[in-house]
């Protein structure tokens, strides 16, 4: 059977440390569901630990992404495996609230082409993380939501829900980073395509390092920035 849920989780050389993430997420999930973990080598150390949980719940699938590393290519090669109409992008780090996943997906179902989780709307929060990374995140989520009107405060975060039909018609071309969040917004507002959004608390991670590469990035989230201020597509 088709699922109604698509989850895609990119990881990184994240050992144990996956496990009790991909518990909680896995217990969080009620509605029929596959889970893409989807790492870039072979010899990644998250991998075991994937196979260990995956012979338990099947709902799992270690996912190899063969079409070039770095979380741009993870997230786009899940998407192309995922299977069900709502697809949603998690982070292997913990800071999202996996209960919220299905809020997320219901969204979609109601008619939105985005579901995105905001961490800077009313009841929303961000507890931890680079300062420099948080403010500049707030000012592109306000700013865009504001003036280009984009329909959530919060478009550079990940966490967010998609229509699967959706994505697959306008393509994704991010290239760096996790700037596919973002592309997709402004994308559904060039097409004036509906984005909701709910309040989402997001937690720091409490262990291991974090990927994110803020120099290097920004570059490419100021292009889907601009990109959103543009005349409407057909």
């Amino acid at each position: 059977m088709t699922p109604r849920v698509s989850v895609i989780i990119p990881v990184y050389n994240e050992g144990d440390l996956v496990v009790p993430l991909l518990e909680r997420l896995l217990d969080s999930v009620t509605m029929s569901a596959e889970f893409l973990a989807v790492y870039d080598s072979p010899d990644d150390t998250t991998r075991p630990f994937l196979e260990m949980l995956a012979a338990k719940d099947p709902r799992l699938v270690p996912t190899h992404n063969d079409r070039g590393r770095g979380p741009a290519q993870a997230l786009r090669f899940g998407l192309e495996q995922a299977s069900a109409p709502v697809v949603v992008v998690t982070m292997a780090d913990g800071s999202d609230d996996p209960t919220q996943i299905e809020a997320l997906v219901q969204l979609v179902e109601r008619g939105v082409v985005v579901a995105a989780a905001s961490r800077y709307t009313h009841g929303g929060q961000q507890v931890g993380g680079p300062f420099l990374k948080g403010q500049l995140s707030r000012l592109a989520g306000v700013t865009l939501f504001w003036f280009a009107r984009v329909g959530t405060h919060d478009a550079t975060n990940s966490f967010k829900a998609y229509d699967a039909a959706f994505v697959r018609r306008v393509g994704i071309e991010s290239e760096a980073g996790f700037e596919m969040g973002i592309e997709l917004v402004a994308k559904a507002r060039r097409h004036r395509q509906p984005v909701a959004e709910l309040s989402t608390i997001w937690l720091d991670r409490g262990v291991g390092p974090s990927n994110f590469q803020l120099q290097a990035w920004i570059p490419h989230y100021l292009r889907w920035y601009r990109y959103a201020f543009g005349r409407r597509l057909s």
